[in-house]
């Protein structure tokens, strides 16, 4: 069947679009999404973790009004992902960046969230800075039935006693409306002190993502699995291309494969951040074969995305059309997040 486009009709708790090709068929259509937050941080000072900054006396003067005015924003993003296609927020959002369980609670209470009744997976990472990653999802789409944490163990590349504390990985598996999906959240480690130096983390980043999804696999070659977040590598990296193996081509991923939408995108120049006057696509979403084939009696893939909307963009400037970020210069600019979210649509025939 070849899809060409689509109209939306109607919304019942499970948006309902109708795609045109030889023949008129009516589907479901849920967003899938991924968003870093960019510190989003309360203002409590965490004994345990380096939040000392983000306390209204620390150094970035993290008040409560700002943290207010930050879940605002945050909130606004997130109700609108998909919204122009679903007519509604996602079905299911990964998040990066987070401190704690308390700022997703009030993320969730924001006026904007509150009606769609998100449910919250979330477990505390090691990470230095106390930044987790977390999944949110609407209630009366996604049913989960098994969520886990998985340690990432890395060394510094200079001394291979000293290990660096960094986010864990999360498996969420559950129903989307009857269908059974996978949905693993990332947050690999940074670049920080240099692509090639760093490299190695993200390669094991890799290697334990491949292993989470390879399990899954080993229960049913026909998983539907969803892998996404901030990899901090762009599609053709080493990490995600080779560790991985997740192939830019739809029609060269066979069972137990993976394959990644963001890859043609990269290629194009759309990024997700931008870098020193460059753009790179280090979020990223990732489907595996079961969510690729023209069977839509269940949830497949659609079309993949970055949510990069005019005002979540600098608008002047030397950094216009960057993503226009919350805090710069060592002060809260007003902006949103540092990344533009990412996107799938997954469909289903009604």
């Amino acid at each position: 069947m070849n899809i060409k486009y689509l109209i939306t009709i109607t919304l019942v708790c499970v948006p309902i679009v109708t795609l045109f090709s030889q023949e008129k068929k009516t589907y479901k259509i849920n967003t899938v999404a991924f968003y870093n937050l960019e510190n989003l941080f309360d203002t409590e000072d965490d004994p345990i973790t380096f939040d000392d900054d983000r306390t209204p006396k620390g150094k970035d003067h993290w008040t409560e009004d700002i943290y207010k005015d930050k879940l605002k924003k945050m909130s606004k993003v997130i109700s609108e992902i998909g919204q122009d296609v679903t007519k509604n927020a996602p079905a299911i959002i990964g998040v990066a960046e987070i401190e704690n369980r308390k700022v997703l609670e009030d993320l969730a209470n924001q006026s904007t969230l509150l009606p769609k009744d998100y449910g919250i997976v979330h477990y505390d990472s090691p990470d230095r800075r106390g930044i987790d990653v977390a999944l949110l999802y609407q209630k009366s789409l996604f049913r989960p039935i098994n969520t886990s944490i998985h340690e990432l163990l890395i060394y510094d590349n200079k001394d291979a006693t000293k290990r660096v504390y960094t986010r864990d990985q999360l498996l969420v598996s559950g129903y989307l409306d009857g269908d059974l999906i996978h949905i693993i959240v990332n947050h690999w480690p940074s670049r920080s002190g240099g692509e090639a130096r760093s490299r190695h983390k993200r390669e094991k980043a890799a290697e334990l993502n491949k292993k989470i999804i390879d399990s899954l696999f080993d229960i049913d070659p026909y998983a539907k699995i969803v892998t996404m977040g901030d990899l901090n590598d762009d599609p053709d990296n080493s990490s995600v291309k080779k560790v991985l193996a997740a192939k830019g081509d739809k029609k060269d991923v066979t069972q137990k494969e993976l394959y990644n939408p963001m890859y043609s995108m990269s290629k194009k120049g759309i990024g997700s951040l931008a870098w020193r006057d460059s753009w790179n696509l280090f979020d990223q979403i990732i489907v595996s074969k079961g969510l690729l084939d023209k069977d839509y009696s269940s949830y497949k893939y659609y079309k993949a995305g970055v949510y990069n909307k005019n005002y979540l963009a600098n608008a002047r400037g030397r950094y216009k059309g960057y993503p226009y970020r919350s805090f710069a210069n060592g002060a809260y600019t007003g902006g949103y997040s540092d990344h533009f979210p990412v996107y799938i649509y997954l469909i289903k025939e009604q």
